[in-house]
């Protein structure tokens, strides 16, 4: 993913205020014309491979197939795309799970998580600088990593029978690693894509320390650290599970036609990214995307992945209960 921009930024970022003013009710026809069609906006990152199958089932026309119009939401960040969900903005959202699991421990019931479409195992790893080969020769020493990348160090460092507090660690946003570690303020980082490359490059002749794909999180769910989960309202789930069920059908239309056709998909998308094609399609290359085909027992191994991090994060302190994430799932709208 070596052009992609890290999540926490956005080309173009969309206020959440103007988000809420212009989407109008969260599923109304969209003019008397068209009483039969509902409008379900989506929140997206202009930043992100992981969107677009979402993004292509808009331009390709096959929400409309379904009688759903469905314009997406430029909006960076996993947090921010929830709050909107929550506020009533949007319909539906794609995003990191470890915001998904925070707000469970908020006890915000204003979603249902229902499907999996995109992962990319071995994009996110850590780096030392030259002199250290191993985490254990980082003991003591200071070490940089934020979300889920952190959660990658944990388990790089429990391969070693280490833990957190054998090293300084350093929480520090994605985009400032490359120059702490070029300066020598961390002895190493641990990121994903495109920001690993620039720690990388910043600290030549370094050492890779593992990547997310080296953990005992991938050993077990072959999966990366946080995984995108895709959430739906769960008023609109409960109110109109028909609607709820031919959104999901336009959705993993989306991922079928992204498989098999990459090329015509990088082609139609790239606007969003305001990207080349072929950037696009290298980028894509590096991730896997998931629809129909087997969906039941591949929700079922994410949510248990969702189960072993919403641990993870309790166990560490960083949310204050640990949630049962079952009672977020909803598949039942998911045709069988």
């Amino acid at each position: 993913m070596t052009t992609a921009m890290p999540r926490s930024r956005l080309l173009g970022i969309l206020p959440l205020a103007l988000v809420a003013a212009t989407t109008g009710a969260l599923y109304a026809a969209t003019s008397p014309l068209q009483a039969q069609t509902v409008k379900l906006d989506a929140a997206l990152s202009s930043g992100w491979w992981g969107h677009v199958p979402t993004m292509l089932a808009v331009e390709k026309g096959f929400f409309k197939e379904q009688g759903i119009d469905v314009e997406v939401k430029a909006i960076a960040s996993s947090a921010d795309r929830i709050r909107a969900l929550t506020a009533g903005s949007v319909a539906f959202s794609n995003l990191g799970r470890i915001a998904v699991i925070s707000e469970m421990a908020n006890g915000n019931e204003s979603f249902y998580y229902f499907a999996n479409v995109d992962d990319s195992p071995g994009n996110e790893g850590c780096w030392a600088r030259s002199g250290y080969s191993s985490f254990k020769a980082l003991k003591g020493k200071k070490v940089a990593a934020n979300t889920s990348a952190q959660i990658t160090m944990n388990g790089l460092l429990e391969n070693e029978e280490m833990s957190e507090k054998d090293v300084q660690f350093v929480n520090l946003p994605g985009g400032e690693m490359a120059g702490a570690i070029a300066r020598g303020d961390v002895d190493a980082a641990c990121v994903w894509e495109p920001l690993f490359t620039n720690v990388r490059n910043a600290a030549p002749g370094g050492k890779l320390l593992g990547t997310d794909m080296d953990t005992p999180n991938f050993k077990k769910f072959g999966t990366m650290a946080s995984p995108d989960i895709m959430i739906i309202s769960r008023k609109l789930v409960d109110e109109n599970p028909d609607v709820a069920r031919k959104l999901t059908l336009a959705i993993f239309k989306g991922v079928e036609y992204t498989s098999a056709n990459p090329e015509d998909t990088a082609k139609t998308v790239a606007h969003y990214f305001r990207a080349q094609p072929d950037d696009v399609l290298a980028a894509m290359k590096k991730f896997k995307y998931f629809g129909a085909g087997g969906w039941v027992d591949h929700m079922k191994l994410h949510t248990g992945q969702m189960e072993f991090l919403a641990k993870w994060l309790h166990d560490n302190g960083k949310i204050s209960t640990s949630p049962d994430v079952k009672k977020w799932e909803n598949v039942s709208f998911i045709p069988q």
